[in-house]
């Protein structure tokens, strides 16, 4: 299957071509469409019941309003949590839903289930509401409105108010994509009825009667149409009050016949509603500020751009001196995360081109893989919006061009591999490097789609994600799954196709910068293995050791979450003592920007939000704010480096003031930590109970305890008592005395003091409250409260303190509940250690001293609790994954010993992976986990490649595992390098990174680079061992150390090899050559076929035979059929066999030269061996003398004339030639194995151990044979050329053609008839240009010819001085350097055993002697090669 698309796009290129190009235009179109935004929404799936109840306290809130919704709620499906605030005046239930569940869905069932909650709501406590369909990062743009300097008296808090909420917010509202627009600070403008106590008695007129006048003397009404006439007249009747006047004169009694008017009794005014929020800016006082929320789903960046667009055109219509300024923008943060991960995508697919062309040494491969990268990114793109996958950090920051690029560079290393082992001397043809490409591609195939499949399999665990972790985390490996996808198919289609395109057709390699390079890290390697193989169970040992403290160093390294993201702002979270007025946490606010401001030159702007917005989605106390600091770009901060240190040194400021809380976080990360656990900390402590005071004391204790421990910083727990209240409680004794109700009672307290709507005053298009309340000054103290007089049902009234009794008292602040049961939240963030950690010593400490009562528990929520359940579910996946891998390696090389045998690569990556983080002080965090997950899957793709080639050698006929491990090593070095470099590599501008959103990438680039570091070396260096034990240790049990048992086994071996070889004479093998060599019996079916040919000389047209049947003489219907044949006459059928019989004869000339090479290549081969024979025979006669010196030395330490020291460098230099002995055996193997390639059999042969080991003298007639064979081949290839030429010109001579007919006239008669004609070429230009194009051939021939002659004769000269110089170094080895050898070890010996010679002179005249004989057999094989080569000049044959 995967073959046939390799081919179909090799043949098919233009196809491909097309595709590409339209892969490059949808996915430049896909680029443009894509959601970009900082993070992806990690916001779990919730919707929000906001009810506003301003006149009830705490108490009232949980169990009137709170406590019916939660009820109601529970039965709802798919739900996963439930919790709620109750506080003065606000209630916010939230309702968590499984991720899977439509948003729409679930508003839809918690809009069914509140009607049926409204019925147990009392009508007075509120209505609930649905937040907007926003989420944690819905708040995308946040500004103020404030009056330019001049014009601050002009425009007051009410009509800035006015302004935000008549004039902006009704044109933001209309963006796509903005789910609501929320509200903070300002004065909300009312018509206030401000009523005088005293006044009202004296009148007898209660409150209730004005708030009754008021709803009755304020409307409009319609009384249809009369029609008169032809016209209809509608009927409008107008009783709107329109302003001040109109109320001030509406009529609440009459009293002794005289109205009592509103104005006798109250005092009609602008007035402001009671606020529950306020905003301040830069120290200067309040401001007004909005905040645009955004629909949930909805594209960040598009829908900022959007507002932003908009806010342009709202700033045109203010009114002069007013405008608008935004001081949160998610555009910042968006193109920040966007810029950061371009720039690292950027400069990671810089460096992994780069090292692509270094190690494959080829700008066009490196070229044709780096295109890869932007196609596949183009690819992902497309898929990206297919499935909703926005671009942010997470989705785009871990995609790794290295891991991406992997199948294509296999595949284009490979092809050139193959190319290069061509080695022919001419260009190859476009459809034989179709053909060649095919092969290779082909051929590695599976190898590349194994390891692409690996990479897919290992992302899977990340799938299996679910929640916070699942959102953040998923993208990102969809992101790289598409892209891995995009590559695969690249690599089957457009890589092959741009292989044949594209790559050099010239097969010669010269050495170049990469083979060096490639050169020096074998120089490196091989003896580094070599040391290794010797000492196995030592690199065992040390790697078990190295993987048990790297288990030990990650237990101890602590975890987190995800890594804290660095937004550019701050948010600081300020408390002031519960029952603060909101005029004081102003005045708080205020210094705080002051001091801030004056201290730090980072800050931009400061906005504090105080208390509530007009959409409580953040429900705060009046006590509490939100100083949001928006910083300067880094570049200008002075104070500090980090946002960590610069936000302690502002705690450090800010608690020059006393009596406040500090919080200190990040404005996205702080709605976050509150949206998805309910609390605005890193990590949350949750104490369950129902009794608040027990809470409150609990969470005290609780932070006594754990306030010491190092890295906890912002510890504060919810305040749920000590608000102070005013409470009025009844007596029902006297109620009934005077005939009062308690509601009746209720509703002149909640109008008095809260006041109460009394209908609205409509100005144009803006609309605002008539309230009715007490006057300020009667509502400033408790005598307020206990003077408020009730009327009788006799028209008569008495102060309330008749008829209840009114007392301070301190009440709860805020009743929160989770899943139905009160709690209270200790919040605490981590400051410079990780969050695991710090829990852990937390629940030490709170276990051996922290005891509740019967009914309360602790538990711990915030990042730890999205850590745990992230580790809990990546403990199942991620061993399902590593099972699947385990399985797909089983399949790929049916072994279960193979693929246990790469599944070690796991361990040793994680090796580094570990290390990497401890040395750059990063504790394990969910990301790192990610980094992990990839790793492994690269770490596999080493083993596969390397035990893969291992295989392929053993089918190749190398039986020894010790012979394949080197040759496999060397061989595979390269591609191994090349993969772990451009992984690691590419991940390096995300390690190194410290632009905003980093830090999340930081841990996961930091493993793998660390990772494949280990992985690398300890694949390249520990798989071998383990290869050799596993292929070697089954079969043999028993262990064998001892050398000498080794020795023996060799010699057994090679012994057994030598009784089931045959050997061969030089003369029989260059026979046996010719006999089997496949090359000639091609040669041969050349000759065969041009010889067949011959029979094509007489080539005459098909017959024509020709049918008419029809009315083509008269009306009556006749018939006609003729045949033709035309013959080739003149010198045309001459010429083309005379053509075929040359070519034969140049197949056969073509063949000779095949023979020649042929016997040179058997010949360099054999002698080859006879080396290998001559040098292992030196190596048996310098292991006697060794020998010898062995037993010479122990005798002499036995009678104590020398020390040890001589017998263990004898030993040591015996051992060193057993290892060389041992050496030769598989070198022996290796020639053998050459030579039997060459001959081209499967039968076990080697040279007669009787041929000389020095060449016979050369003569000049082989010489004069291949100068014969060369001018042979050019001469017939002249002759070829010139029959073409007679060819193309006897073309040009006409053909004959004869032919019969016969038909019917008139149906009646018959007639026939002969026809002769000819074919005359007259335009046969074509043929006498060919005839042209055949005679230049025949002069390139004749250069050729003459090229190769001066080549010769050039050649031969320099082969002679280097035969003559070989010749002289070996006559002086054989005439006087061997008898010297001799000489010197015999009297060497002689003296030493005489004690005449010391140690050491012994040993120096031994070596000098060794070295001798070695340099003879160093120069007969230098003098065979030499003698061989001029025997058989090279020839080069560029046809």
């Amino acid at each position: 299957m995967l073959d046939k698309i390799i081919q179909f796009s090799i043949k098919n290129k233009f196809i491909i071509l097309l595709f590409t190009l339209v892969l490059i235009a949808f996915g430049s179109y896909s680029i443009k469409q894509l959601p970009l935004d900082a993070l992806p929404d990690v916001t779990n799936n919730q919707v929000q019941i906001i009810t506003t109840a301003p006149t009830l306290a705490s108490q009232e809130v949980e169990q009137l309003i709170t406590y019916p919704l939660e009820q109601s709620f529970k039965t709802i499906p798919k739900v996963i949590e439930l919790r709620s605030i109750s506080r003065f005046g606000l209630s916010v239930v939230t309702v968590v839903f499984k991720d899977d569940v439509d948003i729409y869905w679930a508003r839809e069932q918690i809009f069914q289930r509140l009607s049926q909650a409204k019925e147990n709501i009392p009508a007075y406590a509120g209505s609930p509401e649905l937040a907007p369909i926003s989420t944690g990062l819905g708040e995308i743009y946040q500004y103020d409105v404030y009056a330019k300097k001049g014009y601050e008296d002009k425009y007051d808090a009410v009509k800035l108010r006015t302004i935000q909420d008549w004039i902006i917010i009704p044109q933001l509202q209309g963006i796509e994509g903005v789910a609501e627009v929320s509200t903070w600070g300002g004065k909300l403008k009312q018509y206030e009825i401000a009523v005088n106590p005293n006044t009202l008695n004296s009148l007898g007129v209660t409150i209730t009667e004005i708030f009754e006048a008021l709803e009755k003397n304020n409307q409009n009404t319609g009384g249809a149409y009369i029609e008169k006439d032809q016209y209809a007249y509608f009927i409008r009747g107008v009783g709107m009050a329109t302003g001040i006047k109109d109320l001030e004169n509406v009529v609440v009694k009459n009293r002794n016949g005289a109205p009592v008017l509103v104005r006798d009794v109250a005092a009609v005014r602008e007035g402001v509603a009671l606020r529950y929020g306020a905003s301040t800016k830069d120290g200067k006082g309040e401001i007004v500020c909005g905040m645009a929320l955004m629909l949930k789903g909805e594209n960040s960046k598009a829908v900022t751009e959007r507002v932003k667009e908009k806010m342009v055109q709202i700033n045109k219509t203010l009114p002069e001196g007013v405008v608008t300024e935004a001081f949160i923008d998610r555009g910042k943060l968006v193109n920040s995360a966007i810029g950061t991960v371009t720039k690292n995508l950027l400069e990671g697919a810089l460096i992994v081109i780069f090292v692509l062309i270094l190690f494959l040494g080829n700008l066009r491969a490196g070229l044709i893989v780096a295109s890869v990268i932007p196609l596949s990114m183009l690819f992902a793109v497309i898929l990206m919006n297919h499935f909703g996958v926005s671009g942010n950090l997470m989705s785009l920051g871990a995609i790794d061009f290295g891991i991406i690029v992997d199948g294509a560079v296999i595949i284009v290393e490979a092809t050139m591999h193959h190319l290069q082992k061509i080695k022919r001397q001419k260009n190859l043809t476009q459809s034989e490097m179709d053909s060649e490409v095919y092969k290779s591609a082909s051929k590695i195939r599976n190898s590349a789609a194994f390891g692409e499949i690996i990479i897919l399999i290992v992302y899977l665990p990340i799938l299996a994600l679910v929640g916070t972790e699942g959102k953040m985390f998923k993208p990102m490996a969809m992101t790289v799954g598409f892209a891995v996808v995009g590559a695969f198919i690249l690599s089957l289609t457009y890589v092959p196709m741009m292989s044949a395109m594209f790559l050099s057709k010239n097969t010669e390699h010269k050495a170049n910068f990469s083979d060096k390079m490639m050169a020096w890290f074998e120089k490196i390697y091989t003896p580094f293995l070599d040391k290794a193989l010797r000492f196995k169970k030592a690199v065992l040992g040390i790697s078990l050791a190295l993987f048990v403290f790297a288990v030990i160093v990650f237990q101890n390294m602590g975890g987190e979450f995800i890594p804290t993201i660095e937004e550019g702002d701050l948010a600081i979270n300020v408390t002031i003592m519960p029952g603060s007025s909101l005029t004081q946490m102003v005045k708080t606010t205020t210094q705080y920007e002051k001091i801030l401001k004056g201290k730090f030159p980072e800050i931009k702007t400061i906005v504090s939000k105080i208390g509530s917005g007009e959409i409580p989605t953040d429900p705060m106390p009046i006590e509490s704010g939100d100083l949001i600091i928006v910083l300067k770009d880094k570049s200008e901060w002075t104070s500090a480096d980090n946002w960590e240190d610069l936000a302690n040194l502002m705690k450090e400021e800010m608690e020059a003031i006393p009596g406040a809380n500090i919080e200190i976080s990040q404005p996205i990360q702080m709605r976050f930590n509150e949206l998805v656990s309910g609390s605005r900390s890193d990590i949350a402590i949750k104490i369950f109970g129902d009794d608040l005071e027990v809470l409150d004391t609990k969470a005290n204790e609780l932070i006594g305890k754990i306030n010491k421990i190092e890295g906890i910083g912002d510890l504060k727990a919810d305040k749920v008592t000590g608000l102070p209240q005013i409470t009025v409680k009844y007596d029902y004794n006297k109620i009934a005395l005077y005939g009062l109700n308690i509601a009746d009672i209720n509703q002149i307290i909640r109008s008095s003091f809260a006041g109460e709507s009394a209908g609205k005053i409509y100005e144009e298009s803006k609309r605002f409250d008539v309230v009715v309340r007490m006057n300020k000054d009667n509502r400033s103290d408790i005598t307020d409260v206990s003077n408020l007089f009730i009327p009788l049902p006799n028209g008569q009234q008495v102060p309330l303190s008749q008829v209840a009794s009114i007392n301070y008292e301190q009440g709860p602040v805020q009743v929160s509940r989770e899943n139905g049961k009160r709690r209270i939240t200790i919040g605490l963030n981590v400051r410079g250690r990780d969050v695991k950690s710090v829990v852990e010593e937390i629940q030490q400490k709170l276990e051996t001293s922290f005891k509740l009562p019967a009914g309360y528990y602790v538990t711990y929520g915030g990042q730890f609790e999205n850590l745990v359940e992230a580790n809990k579910r990546l403990s199942v996946a991620l061993p399902i994954a590593l099972g699947l891998i385990m399985v797909l390696l089983f399949f790929t090389f049916n072994s279960m010993k193979q693929a246990a045998l790469i599944f070690t690569a796991i361990p040793l990556s994680a090796i580094g992976g570990v290390f990497a983080l401890w040395l750059r002080g990063m504790p394990f965090s969910i990301s790192a986990g990610i980094g992990f997950i990839a790793l492994f899957g690269i770490a596999v793709l080493n083993g596969i490649v390397l035990i893969s080639y291992f295989n392929q050698l053993k089918s190749e006929g190398i039986t020894d595992p010790l012979q394949r491990v080197l040759i496999g090593t060397k061989t595979r070095l390269r591609p191994v390098l090349m993969t772990a470099a451009v992984a690691s590599l590419g991940f390096l501008p995300m390690a190194l990174s410290t632009s905003g959103g980093a830090e999340v990438q930081k841990p996961l680039a930091t493993v793998v680079i660390g990772g494949l570091v280990s992985a690398t070396l300890l694949t390249l260096i520990v798989l071998p061992i383990l290869y050799l034990l596993f292929e070697k240790g089954i079969k043999r049990r028993k262990k064998m150390s001892n050398p000498i048992v080794t020795i023996l086994v060799l010699l057994i071996s090679s012994f057994s090899f030598a009784q089931n070889s045959q050997t061969i004479t030089l003369e029989k093998a260059i026979e046996k050559a010719k006999a089997n060599n496949i090359d000639l019996k091609i040669a041969d079916k050349e000759i065969e076929k041009q010889t067949v040919l011959k029979k094509t000389a007489f080539q005459v047209d098909p017959l024509q035979v020709q049918y008419q049947g029809g009315q083509f003489n008269s009306v009556d219907y006749d018939h006609n059929v003729s045949i033709q044949q035309y013959f080739p006459i003149g010198k045309i059928t001459k010429a083309n066999r005379q053509l075929q019989e040359e070519l034969a004869k140049l197949a056969e000339k073509r063949k000779a030269l095949t023979e020649y090479e042929i016997e040179k290549a058997v010949s360099l081969a054999y002698y080859q061996y006879l080396y290998g024979i001559s040098i292992q025979k030196l190596n048996n006669e310098l292991f006697e003398i060794y020998a010898k010196f062995l037993k010479n030395a122990e005798l002499r330490f036995q009678i104590g004339e020398s020390g040890n020291i001589e017998v263990i460098s004898a030993k040591a230099k015996s051992k060193e030639i057993e290892t060389q002995k041992a050496q030769l055996e598989y070198d022996l193997v290796v020639y053998q194995k050459q030579l039997q390639y060459f001959i081209q059999t499967d039968e076990n042969i080697v040279p007669d151990a009787n041929t000389p080991l020095q060449y016979a003298n050369p003569t000049t007639s082989k010489d004069d044979k291949i100068q014969g064979l060369v001018n042979d081949y050019y001469t017939q290839q002249i002759s070829v050329y010139q029959k073409e030429a007679n060819t193309f010109k006897a073309m040009r001579t006409p053909k004959l053609g004869l032919g019969y007919f016969g038909q019917t006239i008139d149906t009646k008669s018959y007639f026939q008839g002969f026809t002769a004609g000819l074919q005359i070429p007259l335009f046969g230009g074509a043929n006498t240009a060919k005839a042209k194009a055949s005679e230049i051939s025949i002069s390139q021939s004749q250069l050729e010819l003459d090229k190769s002659k001066l080549t010769l004769k050039l050649q031969k000269e320099e082969l002679q001085n280097e035969f003559e110089k070989q010749k002289k170094a070996l006559v002086y080895y054989q005439n006087e350097g061997l008898q010297y050898a001799e000489q010197i070890i015999t009297t060497a010996q002689k003296s030493y055993a005489n004690g005449d010679m010391s140690y050491w002179s012994y040993i120096s005249f031994l070596n000098q002697a060794i070295d001798i004989k070695k340099q003879n057999a160093e120069a007969v094989n230098t003098y065979n090669q030499s003698a061989i080569q001029l025997q058989f000049p090279s020839f080069s044959n560029n046809k």
